[in-house]
């Protein structure tokens, strides 16, 4: 791969140029704001590298799929989105979101890690291995979704409409990160699930003077009564039978935990606190975040919260959270234990208003494709990869991988800092030419 390497960095100038061509093209498909636009570079970049490209339309947003090769034994797939998350707070960036900036060796834009910045790592390894060896040594397929970031609510349809073209030996999905300061690359194995709901309190029938609160109901103060019963100061959460589910961990998966190095003193400092919970540390830490499931609260909305005071007891709350969940857990089964819980604590008034959901999805660690990327990532990295039974976020690989044995890993250029969904989203130049690297010594290991 010497020879592909090279002309790697000797045109990092130009796929760097590629990068920031489409992080300047927005693509926010909650607000629907640039995605037709973006389609299209996209398929321009697929066509530039000689792929078949076909758009599927879906009820949404269109899925871009491609094909490059037929002839050979293996098939490999590349699995990206193109859409990213809104860039509020816009005041909190330091370069416009969608005019990609380079400081200090990073790349800053919305999208430059999630997603666009492995999507186009893809791109780039194939067309310089093009440019050395002429035609690749397996097949190649592409499928690129626009809307990763809403829930990937047709992904399943493709998998159930399209067999034929989701049929592979393997599949680099999205992406992955890299260690900050050790630079060990992760490669990842699977995901945690997400269940996310909206919950709606709702009291008198328009907002009251809050002199009103000695003989009216506060709708705020009811659904706080009812948080409080989700979980205790020990975070445990008192859903009956959330934990029934849940797989205990291999002892392979204990080996992948305690092979991972986590800077616990660089990421409190990172985030300005003084510990983590419970102030665990250690592999009990690296357990929690990557092995166990979470009950978040995301936002409270309720009264008057602008500028000065305004006395007022508000007709409705409303809170949003998200449940994080690991194998064996599924987003419908946590929806109804929390309808059952809520119930049960007197609160069947209040409404749940289920958004999306996502399965947790694991690959086996002894699949043949999981060496054939180890392999690869150690010919690209001096530094040994940190394994990843499941990520501690979550990806649509349930909706499209459930009713296959496909494996499917996550390599990728971002890394531990790179502000996924909030302002000044970065990666590493070099991380982003090491995944360039680490993705043309996949295509050509996976024989």
């Amino acid at each position: 791969m010497d020879k592909v390497f090279q002309y790697i960095d000797d045109h990092a100038d130009m796929y760097i140029e590629w990068l920031i061509e489409a992080c300047n093209q927005p693509s926010v498909s909650a607000q629907n704001r640039g995605m037709v636009e973006m389609k299209e570079l996209v398929k321009t970049f697929l066509k530039s590298i000689d792929v078949e490209v076909e758009e599927l339309t879906t009820d949404g947003y269109p899925i871009i799929y491609g094909e490059l090769g037929k002839d050979h034994d293996r098939t490999l797939t590349f699995y990206n989105h193109y859409d990213v998350q809104p860039e509020d707070p816009i005041d909190q960036w330091l370069s416009d979101p969608f005019e990609a900036s380079i400081r200090e060796g990073k790349i800053f834009a919305r999208g430059v890690a999630d997603n666009k910045g492995n999507l186009i790592a893809r791109i780039c390894a194939i067309h310089a291995y093009q440019q050395v060896y002429g035609k690749l040594p397996i097949n190649l397929k592409f499928i690129f979704e626009g809307e990763e970031e809403v829930g990937s609510p047709h992904l399943e349809f493709f998998a159930n409409e399209h067999p034929d073209k989701l049929q592979t030996d393997g599949i680099i999905w999205e992406g992955g990160s890299r260690e900050v300061e050790s630079k060990r690359p992760h490669v990842g194995l699977g995901v945690k699930g997400i269940c996310y709901v909206e919950l709606i309190c709702k009291g008198a029938n328009m907002d009251l003077h809050s002199s009103e609160a000695a003989i009216i109901e506060n709708p705020a103060w009811r659904l706080i009564w009812a948080l409080s019963t989700l979980k205790n100061e020990q975070e445990e959460i008192l859903m009956e039978g959330f934990y029934d589910d849940i797989l205990p961990l291999s002892e392979l998966d204990k080996k992948f935990i305690e092979s991972m190095i986590y800077d616990e003193v660089a990421t409190k400092n990172l985030y300005g606190i003084d510990s983590f919970l419970k102030n665990v540390s250690g592999d009990i830490l690296k357990e929690r975040l990557t092995a166990e499931p979470t009950c978040t609260i995301c936002g409270i909305e309720s009264g008057y919260i602008g500028e000065g005071s305004k006395t007022v007891l508000p007709s409705i709350a409303k809170v949003k959270l998200d449940f994080r969940l690991v194998p064996n857990q599924s987003p419908e089964k946590i929806a109804q234990l929390l309808r059952n819980h809520l119930d049960k604590h007197g609160y069947s008034d209040i409404e749940i208003i289920q958004g999306h959901g996502l399965h947790p999805f694991n690959t086996n660690p002894k699949d043949p494709f999981v060496q054939t990327v180890l392999e690869s990532v150690q010919e690209v990295y001096e530094e040994p990869p940190v394994i990843l039974r499941n990520l501690a976020g979550s990806s649509p690989m349930y909706k499209m991988l459930k009713n296959t044995d496909i494996p499917a890993v996550q390599i990728g250029v971002a890394n531990l800092q790179s502000n996924y969904h909030a302002p000044n989203e970065n990666i590493f130049i070099e991380d982003y030419i090491q995944g360039i690297k680490a993705t043309a010594a996949v295509i050509k290991n996976f024989k």
